[in-house]
């Protein structure tokens, strides 16, 4: 509409008018582009590089919180964008590679602090530094969530204990039973900081329109999760929240595969990644998704030796 008006304006026979509609047209069709580059960067916190995938997380943080899904939204924009400053590898840019971990950083900063210009300025600065660090970890090792476990540490812990800022503080969780479905829906939420079942089904969903098989394993995890937690006493209170079932997720998506084998694997990272999870929160380090990070980085070692074995043997 606004190309046929620009024609209209200057005249069907001026050189301009076609000038200017192509110009409008390129940066409409630029806009589309970044749009659904942001959406993938959102999609790929569960690795899922599609569009509907990101739109549906967003969703679903917004309904538990317009803040943080502004946040996720604002995280993920600047670390694209300064992947395209800095002129990173445009097919990894196109495909949310250096989105996802703005969107983690970004949610992180205003879930632990109060929105003030320095805790914006703080949630900027991460972004940034997660695009810089997942550059830099891609050439040594799959960085998964690796740039935003660092840079929020680095981030949180300097606000906290040099700056003095202090630690929203945190609604503690109630029950003094185990509710699987409650558990399992917030384990979903849980891995971008929400802790509602309506937000964990439309991020099920959104791994669903992609992927089948990994929405499959993602659920087991979620389950299995919960009852490694209750088999090594975690607080029913914490499991209910999803606390011990969102880096199992995480190890299930990043590990899927449709062999028996896959099975097993997927199995040994959802145990050892619970193990780690309630390890770090008896020192009082924020886990973030450490565990899964670790843990899945331990399994892709293991995955590879094995198979060099099978190829000699």
């Amino acid at each position: 509409m606004g190309a046929i008006l620009v024609v209209i304006y200057r005249g069907w026979d001026s050189p301009h008018a076609w000038s200017l509609d192509i110009k409008l047209d390129n940066l409409i069709a630029y806009l589309m582009k970044f749009v659904q580059t942001i959406l993938r960067g959102i999609g790929q916190v569960m690795f899922q590089n599609n569009i509907y995938s990101g739109i549906l997380f967003l969703i679903g943080i917004s309904y538990n919180s317009w803040l943080l899904g502004l946040a996720a939204l604002f995280g993920t924009i600047i670390s694209t964008g300064s992947a395209l400053i800095l002129r990173y590898p445009k097919d990894d840019i196109q495909n949310g590679l250096y989105g996802f971990n703005g969107a983690l950083t970004g949610i992180a900063v205003l879930f632990f602090f109060e929105v003030n210009f320095i805790i914006v300025l703080a949630l900027i600065a991460g972004a940034v530094l997660s695009t810089v660090m997942m550059n830099l970890l891609k050439k040594v090792i799959p960085p998964l969530t690796a740039p935003f476990v660092m840079v929020t540490w680095f981030v949180i812990y300097s606000l906290q204990f040099v700056f003095n800022f202090p630690l929203l503080p945190s609604s503690e969780p109630t029950g003094n039973t185990i509710d699987i479905l409650t558990a399992s829906g917030n384990s979903f939420g849980q891995v971008m900081f929400q802790e509602n079942r309506i937000t964990g089904l439309f991020f099920l969903l959104g791994i669903l329109v992609n992927n089948r098989l990994m929405a499959i394993y993602a659920v087991y995890a979620a389950v299995l999760g919960a009852l490694v937690g209750w088999l090594f006493s975690a607080p029913f209170s914490t499991i209910n929240a999803g606390l011990m079932g969102y880096n199992a997720i995480l190890c299930a998506i990043a590990l899927t595969g449709k062999r028996r084998a896959d099975f097993l694997w997927i199995t040994l990272a959802i145990g050892l990644s619970t193990l780690l999870n309630i390890g770090l929160s008896m020192t009082g380090i924020i886990a973030l998704t450490a565990p899964f990070v670790v843990v899945t980085w331990i399994i892709w070692k293991l995955k590879q030796k094995t198979q060099v074995k099978e190829v000699v043997a």
